[in-house]
């Protein structure tokens, strides 16, 4: 199983890769009315010169979550009694690992997949739709000359309409969703579901709320730098916010079960089986020797025992031989 996770994420890396660095999966070629005002933006430039360049969300998305996770993990497994703490070392086919390590490896793991996985996402949008960015008509520098156009109504479909830089071309047909927007709101949903589930602060009540806050504010001002910029529409981002908000709440409740130490199923006892009957042991009866009375032998006259239900004649005294005697004088 550790080993099938392993190939998974290896996929799941080698695909995003394919998608943002190699011509593998070509962009879809969409045509473009003449003089549409949605695509006539100025050109912003190249993606480093943004005030929200793509090395800085990807450091940020990169590094605030992993620290908030190291930071939790840390606390949450000192701040437990000896008692409470989880004893047992979980074994991998592999590896060896203790409580702690194998909660932040989980946690960072999945928040990995994600992460590459919301990259798919994106890419696979953008190049399948092959929308275009607002500053795509000077990106593009059409020869509207050559191509005809007389009205704005005018739809143009050649593949050769641009005389641009065909790499600048590229990026802008790639609008719909945002990447940067994707990535930087799984980023902080993830954040803010681990915060939410994970941090139980004592001390301060506004803690989690500002952790909470901070993330989801840098999330929504990636998305504003990209549409002022010219560099999405507003309908890109919104889509690249549904997107990796959907994939963060996802994994987190789904995958994860929102962050909870894994339970073991309780071992249920079996029925205790009846045992079968003993067979009883058959005593032999044993019959006892019959002990004459000395009373029977006196005199040969049978006197009657208490036991036959027969009234006796006179009550029992101290000197049995003597009030027998005097019974029988007196019935005869």
């Amino acid at each position: 199983m550790f080993y099938f996770q392993l190939v998974i994420m290896a996929g799941t890396v080698l695909l995003a890769y394919y998608f943002e660095y190699t011509d593998t999966f070509p962009v879809h070629v969409q045509g473009f009315f003449c003089f549409d005002k949605t695509f006539s933006k100025p050109f912003p430039g190249p993606e480093d010169e943004s005030k929200a360049p793509p090395i800085l969300v990807y450091a940020l998305v990169t590094a605030i979550p992993t620290v908030l996770i190291l930071i939790g993990e840390m606390m949450r497994f000192f701040n437990k009694s000896a008692a409470t703490q989880e004893r047992t070392i979980m074994s991998a086919d592999c590896c060896f690992f203790s409580p702690l390590l194998r909660r932040i490896v989980r946690f960072l793991g999945v928040y990995s997949f994600g992460l590459f996985t919301t990259t798919i996402f994106a890419n696979a949008g953008q190049v399948v739709t092959g929308n275009q960015t607002p500053h795509f008509l000077a990106a593009c520098r059409p020869n509207y000359t050559a191509l005809g156009c007389q009205t704005p109504m005018q739809y143009i479909t050649e593949r050769r309409a641009c005389t641009g830089n065909p790499y600048v071309i590229a990026n802008a047909r790639r609008s719909f969703p945002s990447k940067d927007a994707a990535l930087s709101m799984y980023s902080a949903v993830y954040t803010v579901m681990y915060v939410t589930n994970m941090f139980h602060t004592k001390g301060s009540r506004l803690t989690k709320p500002t952790l909470c806050l901070t993330s989801l504010s840098l999330a929504v001002l990636v998305g504003v730098v990209r549409v002022s910029e010219y560099r999405n529409h507003w309908s890109d981002v919104l889509a690249g916010f549904l997107t990796g908000g959907s994939i963060a709440a996802f994994l987190v409740t789904c995958v994860i079960n929102n962050f909870q130490q894994t339970r073991r199923p309780a071992v249920v006892p079996l029925p205790l089986r009846p045992l079968p009957p003993q067979a009883t042991l058959s005593v032999p009866s044993v019959t006892l020797p019959r002990v004459e009375s000395p009373l029977e032998k006196l005199d040969g006259v049978p006197i009657l025992r208490s036991h036959d239900h027969q009234p006796s004649l006179c009550p029992a005294p101290p000197d049995v031989l003597l009030h027998s005697r005097r019974c029988i004088s007196s019935a005869v």
